[in-house]
């Protein structure tokens, strides 16, 4: 029983399970593009169909999804359960885009090519290392200077910034493609000129290099 006067302890509303959404092309895809949507530095909020991020990632998947189909990719889109990126060591979305990378492997095993932005493009590059993961595509992404480059071992890293971006660094993408190529099997990083960062102006391009440069990671 609750004293009178005192009102019951709240309880905190259970963390969702990470959701993927399925788009795929009429027969059996021979590859994923699994896209990985963006995020903040710190939040423990969970991830829901309101979320600004997820929805740019969603209008992507929608965007890409057609040209791809045709060339028998399927587009996976990934939500993650929490908002943040949290710890350095032990980030939030690295665990789910695992658990999205085993669903691939359960249903269709076929090769992967990783598409993130911003804070997905950070997840895409700590998770390389799974064995379906053929590359990564980064779209203003967000690459401290830290960021590790070991999971890119022999993958394919194609990233594109725009100068406009006031939210994630271009001179610090361009680095860490420079350092990638120590280890990756190619790295190639595109001035997208003055692109800003939330892929809503120019969308079209935005939607144009993320499809080209999957079709690239793929082999077409």
């Amino acid at each position: 029983m609750t004293p009178r006067g005192e009102q019951p302890p709240r309880k905190e509303p259970p963390v969702p399970r990470p959701l993927l959404t399925r788009s795929a092309p009429s027969e059996r895809p021979r590859a994923v593009a699994l896209v990985l949507h963006g995020g903040a530095v710190h939040s423990t909020r969970p991830v829901d169909g309101r979320s600004a991020s997820w929805q740019r990632a969603r209008m992507l998947q929608q965007a890409i999804a057609p040209q791809l189909h045709e060339h028998g990719v399927a587009v996976w889109l990934l939500r993650y359960r929490v908002r943040g990126w949290n710890d350095v060591h032990d980030p939030s979305p690295a665990p789910d885009a695992r658990w999205a990378l085993e669903r691939v492997r359960t249903e269709l095993d076929v090769p992967v090519a990783l598409v993130g932005h911003s804070m997905g493009a950070r997840t895409a590059v700590r998770v390389a290392d799974d064995p379906a993961v053929v590359g990564v595509v980064g779209l203003a992404p967000w690459l401290p200077g830290d960021e590790p480059v070991r999971a890119l071992r022999g993958r394919d890293l194609v990233v594109g910034h725009g100068r406009r971006d006031r939210i994630t660094s271009f001179a610090l993408s361009q680095a860490y493609v420079e350092r990638s190529r120590a280890v990756t099997r190619s790295s190639a990083f595109h001035d997208l000129g003055q692109l800003g960062h939330y892929m809503l102006r120019d969308r079209d391009r935005w939607h144009g290099f993320a499809t080209e440069s999957v079709l690239d990671v793929l082999g077409r």
